[in-house]
């Protein structure tokens, strides 16, 4: 099977299911996307990007993540690159992408981390796939309640990168939007701002941990709370000082959380 090797030690192979091709992407150490790979005995960590973007945004959690457990990170259908669908895709869509392009991979038990509106397709993809899902990461969430116009939305997106974002995070979603091109991001952009996040997560049953920076005005501090709410087993964690690209700014501080989440809730969920 014919691989490619990607900056920061990654590896990615392209991945076709349901009549979609994406991209899955791993590093060294990490099993072999396979059926039949050793995938071990714990879950696997699984990075969802969001609307416009890719698996690099994400690369520095996923490194720091990979470190102790096998970790995947995804490119969805029409985003990074990858091949257009010939029509708009819902998020249920994307979330059943996810779960049968890993469930074809033999990945069959994961932790899913989506950020933005990887939030939502990480949601859908633990609804699809209930026995597959063991914990359940929401970063940064969308559509905060208090942005439910493309206006408000917009406004917010482009201030947290002016004020609160690095040079480097912001150099790495532009470029994405590029790669992407206005054309699908302004198809998927509707199903984002429609999607009922809360209503959704009431269907979870698994662990969720909602985290977000502290300085982030996409996904607020009410908004979040009001989340970490909606399921039984819900949590909420500030990563202090970072906006909304808070996996970028301080991987380390986000690993941790993450990894003491699903321990936490590995032995007491």
């Amino acid at each position: 099977m014919k691989t490619r090797r990607k900056p920061a030690a990654l590896l990615s192979d392209d991945v076709e299911v349901l009549g979609l091709k994406g991209r899955i992407v791993w590093s060294k150490g990490t099993p072999f996307p396979a059926p039949g790979a050793d995938h071990g005995t714990e879950p696997a960590y699984v990075l969802i990007h969001g609307i416009g973007v890719s698996h690099r945004y994400l690369a520095r959690l996923h490194s720091v993540l990979a470190a102790s457990a096998p970790t995947y990170s995804l490119d969805l259908p029409g985003f990074a690159g990858t091949p257009k669908p010939g029509h708009q895709l819902s998020a249920e869509d994307y979330g059943a992408f996810i779960a049968e392009a890993l469930a074809s991979r033999g990945i069959d038990s994961y932790v899913l981390v989506g950020h933005s509106m990887g939030v939502q397709f990480a949601i859908e993809a633990a609804l699809h796939a209930p026995e597959r899902a063991r914990q359940l990461v929401l970063m940064g969430p969308v559509v905060d309640s208090r942005h439910k116009n493309v206006m408000r939305q917009s406004l917010a997106l482009t201030l947290d990168g002016l004020l609160r974002e690095s040079p480097s995070s912001n150099w790495l979603v532009i470029t994405d939007y590029l790669r992407c091109g206005p054309r699908w991001y302004f198809t998927e952009l509707p199903v984002m701002m429609t999607y009922p996040t809360e209503k959704r997560l009431a269907g979870i049953r698994v662990p969720v941990l909602v985290l977000r920076g502290s300085r982030d005005n996409v996904a607020g501090p009410e908004w979040s709370l009001r989340l970490s709410r909606a399921v039984p087993q819900g949590r909420l964690v500030e990563i202090p000082g970072v906006g909304h690209v808070a996996q970028h700014m301080r991987p380390n501080a986000v690993a941790d959380a993450i990894r003491s989440f699903v321990t936490a809730t590995s032995l007491h969920g």
